[in-house]
């Protein structure tokens, strides 16, 4: 008799092209990737929220440009506040353990 080896039950996505065991949890890097990329996103809009104003060679241009028109920066803390709770959310269902 042969050895019948039991087949791994296989999950398709996107009409084939991504396969996953079932059972198999999100790898440890990737974890790390979703928190350090949330956090650069979000320093970033923290940091450029009224543009670049610390440049050379543009930075007065920016800065003139801020003082004609107003600033946004109410919109902005509620752009960063939508991102947070989305990095939140996203790297809260990386780390929970599959069912």
């Amino acid at each position: 008799m042969a050895d019948k080896k039991p087949t791994e039950e296989l999950e398709d996505y996107a009409g084939g092209w991504i396969t996953e065991r079932k059972g198999t949890g999100i790898p440890a890097f990737l974890k790390f990737c979703y928190v350090v990329i949330a956090a650069g996103v979000i320093s970033y809009l923290f940091i450029y929220m009224n543009g670049e104003v610390n440049n050379d060679t543009r930075g007065a241009l920016v800065r003139q440009f801020d003082a004609m028109t107003s600033t946004a920066n109410g919109f902005m803390f509620f752009v960063i506040a939508l991102v947070a709770i989305y990095a939140i959310i996203t790297v809260l269902f990386a780390l929970r353990k599959a069912h």
